[in-house]
């Protein structure tokens, strides 16, 4: 019967596997001590040897005649390891057998002793997709196990691994394998199979495995019966990455503005019942080679899996765009593919980020932040508020007010004026030095109202205060009971007496309201020339 060749060419001992030399000579060391830990967790990506080195971990701590650290391979205990018949060493996928009662399970068969080894070894596999009352089961047996029995567990995602559990364990991370290693073991692979790989088909593999050698060798198996010589033409055929020509197009589409060529090869495509979510992650891959070529020209070509003729096609795109646009379209097809997830209608939303990516359209919908126009206003307050407020307070406060008018004392609490106010001079007006303390308090006692009063300035004579404010909309929450004794107990907080309060506004409705729409206009100008210029 046929065997795949991931699983007929799977290291045996510590000396086939590759890229880990520092994992494996430290577990070989520890071997040959007899100093191996109680548990261990191998972490990395896939295809990089942790199941691979539990297993070999496994029998060599069980092994009758072990060779500087790595089983023999002849004895009993090794064959019946490989072939899976050693109950001494029980693989759990935690994938499927998840829940608490598992573990239990697990716990419960720990009190034997081993039947033919010195250990008995748990590799428990995808250990990260235990659930949390898994791992608390799983713990307490971890933290004290009897002697003759060993964890050995594996994750892709150690970050979904309690620390508890880390912290109880040897941990080893498994890097990517180089693609170097990855090629010359494949070319090994393919000598001893008899099959004809070419150097470029091997580092075609190499660069398509990502790092990973089962990744490698499962696409070595597919090429060998695709053709008699495994090239890179062949690789690219069998792995799907040929023939790829929509692609290129469509991104030259873009980067020339041709909307309508862009939406026509996308028709064409859901025509043909192509997946628009994958066209989408095909583009995004695409446009990341572009900015790596942006970014990096001298290594990109080490970096990029592509054919030699497509290469030239990105680098000719990559030469009408700066990085910065292509980051910027990465970044817009990235959250296209987000909002895809969630859209009704997936083709409707794939072609609105490319009619964007076009260039054809301007943002001009983007909402305004009304703290700038906020801002605005106040840097024009401010300007206004450069002349001397004294002789502002003396000249303006105790005449009629040109707009409006509007008093309050405390709250149940009758002042008696301590002056005629009649009789008041302008001269008799002191400035109120305190005032921008006054501001501060009231923010803190009716923050709400408090805003309407920035710009403000005050001035006394006896008991009275004359406040002048720019804006009349403070003149409509003066008139509310409330405010107006809030804004009497920050004063008498501040000043240390209680003063009788006279407000006017010194804008009319009319200027007020123009400068108002005067303000927000530029604001709005403002915000769409800022849409315009990110476009």
């Amino acid at each position: 019967m046929y065997k795949a060749l991931y699983r007929k060419w799977r290291p045996m001992t510590f000396d086939d596997v590759i890229s880990q030399q520092y994992t494996t000579e430290a577990l070989k060391n520890q071997i040959i001590s007899g100093k191996t830990a109680h548990a261990y967790l191998f972490t990395g990506s896939r295809g990089t040897g942790k199941t691979t080195c539990a297993r070999i971990l496994a029998k060599a701590v069980n092994c009758r005649n072990m060779k500087d650290g790595n089983p023999c391979l002849e004895c009993d205990i090794c064959r019946d390891a490989d072939s899976g018949a050693l109950t001494d060493i029980v693989e759990i996928d935690a994938a499927s057998n998840n829940g608490v009662d598992n573990i239990r399970d697990l716990r419960d068969a720990a009190v034997y002793t081993p039947e033919r080894g010195a250990y008995k070894i748990y590799i428990i596999d995808e250990v990260h997709m235990l659930s949390a009352g898994a791992f608390n089961a799983l713990l307490k047996i971890m933290e004290e196990p009897p002697p003759y029995v060993k964890f050995i567990l594996a994750t892709t995602e150690i970050h979904k691994v309690p620390a508890t559990i880390v912290s109880r364990c040897q941990r080893y991370d498994f890097r990517r394998i180089k693609a170097e290693d990855i090629a010359k073991r494949i070319s090994y692979i393919a000598q001893q199979e008899e099959l004809n790989l070419t150097d470029d088909g091997a580092a075609m593999i190499a660069k398509l495995a990502d790092g990973g050698m089962r990744d490698a060798v499962s696409l070595l198996d597919q090429c060998s019966v695709c053709a008699d010589i495994i090239n890179a033409e062949t690789v690219s055929n069998a792995a799907g990455i040929a023939g790829r020509d929509y692609l290129y197009d469509m991104l030259d589409a873009v980067s020339d503005s041709d909307t309508p060529k862009a939406l026509a090869i996308t028709a064409n495509l859901y025509d043909m019942s192509k997946d628009l979510s994958r066209l989408c992650e095909e583009l995004i891959t695409q446009l990341r080679n572009i900015m790596l070529i942006k970014a990096s020209p001298d290594t990109a070509e080490s970096l990029i899996v592509c054919m030699p003729d497509e290469l030239e096609r990105l680098k000719a795109i990559a030469e009408k765009s700066d990085l910065s646009t292509v980051m910027d379209r990465l970044s817009a097809l990235q959250e296209c593919r987000e909002r895809m997830q969630k859209a009704m209608n997936k083709r409707v939303e794939f072609e609105m980020s490319l009619i964007k990516l076009c260039g054809n359209i301007r943002n001009t919908t983007e909402s305004i932040d009304n703290s700038e126009i906020y801002d605005k206003i106040k840097q024009l307050e401010n300007k206004i508020n450069s002349v001397p407020r004294a002789a502002a307070a003396a000249s303006q406060a105790p005449e009629e007010p040109e707009v409006m008018e509007a008093s309050a004392a405390p709250a149940d609490e009758k002042i008696v004026p301590s002056i005629d106010i009649k009789k008041l001079k302008p001269e008799d007006i002191v400035p109120c030095d305190r005032w921008e303390d006054v501001l501060e308090e009231f923010r803190k006692i009716n923050p709400a109202v408090a805003g309407s009063l920035d710009g403000s300035f005050a001035g006394t004579a006896g008991n009275y205060i004359f406040i002048t404010a720019q804006n009349r909309f403070f003149m409509e929450l003066f008139k509310v009971k409330e405010n107006a004794n809030s804004l009497g107990m920050a004063i008498a907080n501040v000043l240390g007496q209680r003063f009788i309060i006279k407000a006017r506004c010194s804008t009319t409705v009319t200027e007020q309201k123009n400068l108002a729409e005067n303000l927000i206009k530029k604001a709005m100008e403002s915000q769409i020339e800022t849409a315009v210029d990110k476009q």
